[in-house]
């Protein structure tokens, strides 16, 4: 069946009604505590079913084409395979992870700004056809590499509330559109659309409005040079939150009426990301160092004053940053808060602590100021919402170990997928009871994806 491999290296654990993911959790750090404390993931695939009906509930007739980037876990890609999902892809690694899942040419775009013409040729060969394009130089290269590419002219997204460096970093203006289009017309290229992309940061919905405008307006332009124009890509920055993504539809659908009506015959798309993997998974730590200070300057907001001068501020060290599963935390804000596995009182006192990585690194920062209880080495740390951005190939600084991962899904989700047709054989044979309340060996409970 299209989306799932014969021999993948996984299986589900399925769990029934009376299982919950606390309790895969505490089996998984109970296991890991009697054979070597590594970090490890949990991935909870019944969340992609419910985040596709969700985007089919709202965003429809917008296709996802999902970002191998930020998830690229074979469990991942396999559930949203079988759902139907388009893929965008940034390397050849990629584009043949997806491809060796049945995932036809027409489903996935290349969408990397700086290609290597290695790449494209190898996205040639395979058949993958559509890609962005932002510049002369990227369009020549096209032209000489792939001369059956069909292209999308990434524009650039104007929006000074958020990261505006960022989004000025790629994309076109619509002023070199014009100029792009002369070029694609000389090397005889195609040009079928239009991508931008607006930060998932931006807290100003007007952006998508100038966004769509514009695009019209390189639509229009096009005709003036010939090209017919059927896709229209509104990229990525879904939060995951149902709330943004109905504001987001609130304000896009009726400039999509007007602008790319469905008898246009234009197709939209989108790059929901971290939207279907951010809040699947959760991350397991376990503390493999503590240091005590007297003082720390970076003390949390508001604690200076209430601080004992002998009050103890903490520094742990985990057995994963960085350079593994919190590598997003050198480019941007963690937006996840430590949570204790351990029971403790409510009453307990709180410290000042943070946590670093275990390279040693001055970089290895993951947080640097929360509230904890006294911990010990041996405790173990939770981060829910680390399904983006982390998950793939991670680097092996300082003899990193990279976390395991254990699939999970619940009856009612896994009922849900059969509802929708999503059965077979192979599908099956990943698939592996859990009852409740039953402590499992390593070798019965998960096969593991290291």
């Amino acid at each position: 069946m299209k989306g799932f491999l014969e021999d993948a290296n996984y299986s589900i654990g399925l769990l029934d009604e009376g299982a919950t993911l606390a309790d895969v959790i505490d089996n998984c750090i109970y296991e890991h505590t009697h054979t070597g404390r590594r970090a490890f993931y949990v991935g909870d695939l019944g969340k992609l079913v419910k985040k596709n009906i969700q985007w089919q509930n709202v965003m429809a007739p917008i296709k996802p084409f999902y970002p191998v980037r930020c998830n690229s876990t074979p469990g991942v890609l396999e559930i949203l395979g079988t759902l139907g999902i388009g893929f965008a892809c940034s390397s050849k690694s990629e584009m043949a992870l997806v491809q060796g899942l049945g995932i036809s040419p027409e489903n996935i775009i290349y969408t990397n700004p700086c290609k290597q013409a290695s790449q494209i040729k190898y996205a040639a060969k395979a058949g993958i056809n559509i890609m962005t394009c932002d510049s002369d130089i990227e369009l020549k290269k096209i032209a000489r590499n792939h001369p059956n590419a069909k292209l999308l002219l990434h524009i650039a997204t104007e929006d000074i509330t958020a990261d505006e460096e960022m989004n000025m970093k790629f994309g076109t203006t619509l002023k070199n559109c014009r100029h792009l289009m002369e070029c694609a017309k000389e090397f005889g290229v195609q040009i079928v659309g239009v991508k931008f992309h607006v930060s998932g940061s931006c807290k100003e919905l007007q952006t998508y409005i100038h966004a769509i405008s514009d695009a019209r307006c390189v639509f229009d332009m096009a005709e003036e040079f010939g090209f017919k124009m059927n896709m229209l890509d509104i990229g990525g920055g879904f939060t995951g939150s149902e709330l943004q993504l109905e504001e987001i539809n609130h304000v896009i659908r009726p400039l999509l009426d007007v602008y790319f009506p469905k008898e246009s015959g234009i197709d939209v798309i989108a790059e929901p990301g971290c939207y279907y993997v951010s809040s699947a998974f959760t991350l397991a730590v376990n503390i493999i160092a503590k240091k005590t200070v007297e003082y720390d300057k970076l003390l949390p907001s508001g604690m200076e004053q209430a601080r004992n001068d002998d009050e103890p501020v903490f520094t742990y060290y985990i057995n994963d940053g960085v350079y593994g599963s919190f590598a997003s935390k050198l480019s941007e804000k963690l937006n996840t808060n430590p949570g204790v596995h351990k029971k403790y009182k409510e009453d307990e006192p709180l410290f000042a602590s943070s946590l670093w990585g275990p390279s040693c690194d001055e970089l290895d920062q993951i947080v640097e100021n929360c509230l904890l209880p006294e911990l010990s080495v041996g405790d173990w740390l939770i981060f829910d919402n680390m399904g983006s951005g982390t998950l793939g190939e991670q680097s092996t600084f300082n003899d990193y170990q990279r976390p395991l991962i254990y699939y999970m899904m619940s009856f009612s989700d896994w009922d849900e997928m059969q509802d929708a047709g999503i059965t077979s054989d192979t599908l099956m044979k990943n698939f592996f009871f859990v009852p409740s309340c039953i402590q499992l060996s390593p070798e019965d409970r998960f096969s593991t994806a290291a």
